[in-house]
C-alpha cells in the first residue's frame, strides 16, 4: 500500500462477486471460499501495512492504558488456543503467524515422540510438533463447539531462532490480562499437563492454562534432536 492509499482504495471484491456478494467471481469455483484466494490475501496484507496516523496511535495507546473493571492494568497478552478439551495459551511474542491447517509429511525413522513431520507453509518448511502428545492431551476427545465457528489452525511459533508449526483444534485469539491476576493451576488438572503450566487466567467463562514458555520451548527443541 502506498503512503496515500487508504482502505477505500482496496477492492473488496468478496463483498460484491465473492461469497458475500452474488458469487459470480470466476476464481470462486477453484478457491471454494474467498479466504483461499490470493486477491483476498493481498488485500489483507495491504490493509495490515497501511500507514496509521498519530490520532489512531493515541486512541489505541489510551485504550490499552485503561484499567479493567477490577482496577488492574492488563499488562500481558497471550494467544489462546484449544487442544482437545483444554484451552491453553502462550505469550503473543513467541508467535510469527497463524496458518491454515496443512498435512504433515512424515520423516523416515522419526515418527512419534511428538514430531508429526514437516509442513510447507508459504514455501517454507517447518517441523510440525504435537503439543497434544507433549502435554498428554487426547486431541480427539473434545465436545462440538456451540454458537461459534471452529477452525483447526497451525500456529507458527519461534523459540531461540527455531521455528515450529503447532496444530491446534481451535483458535480463540489474543487475550490481554493482568499478570497479578494469574491463579495457580487447579489440583484436578491432569499431572501430564499441570507440570507445563505456569498459571491459569480467566476470560469470560473460560479458564485458560498458561503454558510455561521456556519449558515448552526446551521440550520442543529436545524432540528435534
Amino acid at each position: 500500500m502506498t503512503t496515500n492509499e487508504t482502505l477505500d482504495d482496496i477492492n473488496d471484491c468478496w463483498n460484491h462477486i465473492g461469497v458475500v456478494g452474488d458469487q459470480s467471481c470466476p476464481k470462486l469455483p477453484a478457491n471454494v471460499h474467498c479466504r483461499n484466494c490470493d486477491v483476498y490475501a493481498g488485500a489483507a496484507q495491504r490493509n495490515l501495512q497501511r500507514p496509521v496516523d498519530a490520532h489512531y496511535q493515541r486512541d489505541w495507546a489510551s485504550h490499552f492504558r485503561q484499567l479493567d473493571a477490577g482496577g488492574e492494568v492488563r499488562d500481558s497478552s497471550v494467544l489462546v488456543f484449544r487442544i482437545g478439551r483444554e484451552w491453553l495459551a502462550l505469550p503473543t511474542r513467541v508467535f510469527d503467524s497463524v496458518a491454515p491447517q496443512a498435512a504433515a509429511h512424515a520423516l523416515p525413522h522419526r515418527s512419534g515422540r511428538g514430531l508429526a513431520g514437516i509442513v510447507n507453509i508459504g514455501g517454507k518448511l517447518y517441523p510440525c510438533m504435537s503439543l497434544a502428545h507433549l502435554l498428554g492431551i487426547d486431541d480427539h476427545d473434545a465436545p462440538a463447539a456451540k454458537g461459534r465457528h471452529t477452525f483447526a489452525r497451525l500456529l507458527l511459533m519461534r523459540w531461540e531462532e527455531q521455528s515450529y508449526a503447532l496444530p491446534v483444534a481451535d483458535l480463540h485469539g489474543i487475550v490481554r490480562y493482568a499478570s497479578a491476576a494469574v491463579q495457580a493451576p487447579a489440583a484436578t488438572i491432569n499431572k501430564g499437563l499441570s507440570r507445563f503450566l505456569s498459571g491459569v487466567i480467566t476470560e469470560g467463562d473460560m479458564r485458560i492454562g498458561c503454558l510455561d514458555t521456556a519449558l515448552i520451548g526446551f521440550q520442543l527443541a529436545r524432540l528435534l534432536r
